[in-house]
């Protein structure tokens, strides 16, 4: 892989020193795009966004082999802070909300790392709102008392107060109705076309990820079954077979 923005080169991640999460994983995102990260539950998809945004290290994990590039560099010695501010960042799996601050608190403390002034930071918090109306009318409410789809979108808009420009989304539609899942989506979309931000998504729902991307990747096992475009993918006949039900994505 030679990408100048995003590279992720033959690697292997372990847990405990012994288990072997990844293994021998290549991939690649391009400046601009949006790139699904397809695969089972298992397959290795939150531990290779983990290893992209230094990660691991929080569960007792690290990279075993080969590199991981951003914009050129090596990123293994990079604190995961300091990607932050380089311009990547990592929404959990989950929904990560602090469920007792409202859901203008959240999304503050996403612009913390910026240093921002007051005029700045409420300049910020108006561009999430606008990315995200539902969270401007729950502006005061506790995030732990909002619904799925709400903190999904409180957790995302707290990244972008990062000002990234390249986001990793781990599992965005995990337990949401697809009405809402769509709507997270079409979000994506926007932010991708109108302000560049880039996406790496893993997902399961590999239809709806492969309507958005246009490129993805899929894990089993932790290796590399299959990488092409979305369009290529969405057509190949295992790959609709075992992924998306045996119906064309299109169909869906």
């Amino acid at each position: 892989m030679t990408s100048a923005f995003l590279s992720v080169s033959g690697i292997e991640a372990v847990y405990d020193q012994a288990i072997l999460a990844v293994r021998d994983v290549s991939l690649a995102v391009e400046e601009g795009s949006i790139v699904a990260l397809l695969g089972a539950n298992g397959a290795g998809k939150t531990t290779t966004l983990k290893a992209i945004s230094n990660l691991l290290g929080t569960e007792r994990g690290r990279v075993s082999r080969d590199t991981i590039t951003w914009r050129g560099k090596p990123t293994d010695r990079i604190d995961p802070s300091a990607l932050v501010r380089s311009g990547i960042v990592q929404v959990l799996e989950g929904r990560h909300c602090f469920p007792q601050l409202s859901v203008e608190e959240n999304l503050l403390t996403g612009g913390f790392l910026r240093r921002l002034s007051g005029r700045d930071i409420k300049r910020e918090i108006e561009r999430i709102y606008g990315w995200f109306p539902r969270l401007k009318k729950r502006r005061r409410t506790r995030a732990g008392l909002t619904s799925g789809g709400e903190q999904q979108m409180v957790a995302i808009g707290r990244a972008l107060m990062t000002r990234p420009v390249l986001v990793l989304l781990d599992e965005p539609s995990m337990g949401l109705a697809l009405i809402i899942v769509q709507e997270i989506f079409e979000i994506i979309r926007r932010l991708n076309r109108d302000e560049g931000v880039s996406f790496l998504i893993a997902e399961q729902n590999a239809t709806l990820a492969l309507r958005y991307s246009d490129h993805g990747f899929i894990l089993e096992n932790g290796r590399v079954a299959a990488v092409g475009t979305a369009a290529a993918l969405s057509a190949r006949d295992d790959v609709q077979h075992f992924y998306l039900g045996g119906v064309a994505a299109d169909a869906a």
